[in-house]
């Protein structure tokens, strides 16, 4: 597996586990999916900087035949995003489309940052077209799992409100005091663990580990069961 170094995530100013300063970079990675705990297909998330005004970060998820019809596993998501001088990301675009065998979805949103407005075009139902006003640190859905990343240290306590697909819902984590031994794709990270606390049934948990640009392993869970589970498999900076 390629495990390129030199093009790993980072954060300009901004310490990361352990004192060493960052800077932000381009990366791919990908991942296995499991659903209900059956490997069910692959995902791929990549940070670019194509364009000189904004980064994009990606995230597409494939299910395997015998499981298309998985709406969990079949959404491509993107978005667009500037760095702050205080190294936040802020949203500029966000886009969402769920592939069906018969009908893909498709939504589409804007983060005006002069009006203070985020809007969405698509297939949406009605209340989620209407403009939401904008929060200076709001996060779309995919730029908390860079945030994630940039803020864990253990024992902290995390909190992102996240406006994204016409609503606005917050998020909030917690990571573990200790560091845990996790093993995917048959190697061995000491990760920090980080669990959301305000997710009622639903709970999603990140296992990060330091000098990865990516959560190496991504858990959402259902009623106490796992549900998409994402462990990563390789990764590599982008030149």
């Amino acid at each position: 597996m390629n495990r390129t170094l030199s093009g790993l995530l980072a954060f300009a100013a901004l310490a990361m586990p352990g004192g060493a300063a960052w800077a932000l970079e381009p990366f791919s990675a990908t991942y296995e999916a499991y659903y209900k705990g059956r490997l069910a297909g692959d995902a791929s998330m990549r940070v670019s900087d194509a364009n000189p005004q904004y980064w994009q970060i990606n995230l597409d998820l494939h299910g395997n035949r015998g499981v298309a019809g998985l709406l969990a596993l079949n959404i491509d998501q993107s978005t667009a995003f500037s760095v702050e001088g205080d190294g936040h990301f802020r949203p500029l675009s966000q886009a969402t489309t769920q592939r069906a065998v018969f009908r893909s979805k498709r939504a589409v949103g804007m983060y005006d940052w002069r009006t203070r407005k985020a809007t969405w075009t698509g297939d949406l139902d009605e209340k989620r077209l209407a403009p939401i006003d904008l929060e200076p640190r709001d996060q779309s859905a995919l730029l908390m799992n860079l945030a994630v990343i940039r803020d864990a240290e253990p024992g902290k306590s995390l909190s992102y409100r996240v406006v994204d697909l016409g609503r606005v819902r917050q998020y909030d984590y917690t990571v573990a005091t200790e560091r845990e031994i996790v093993e995917v794709d048959g190697l061995s990270y000491n990760a920090m663990r980080v669990s959301r606390t305000n997710g009622g049934d639903k709970q999603t948990v990140f296992w990060i580990a330091e000098g990865v640009p990516t959560p190496i392993r991504i858990l959402q869970r259902k009623d106490g069961q796992d549900d998409v589970d994402l462990r990563l498999i390789q990764y590599q900076g982008v030149q």
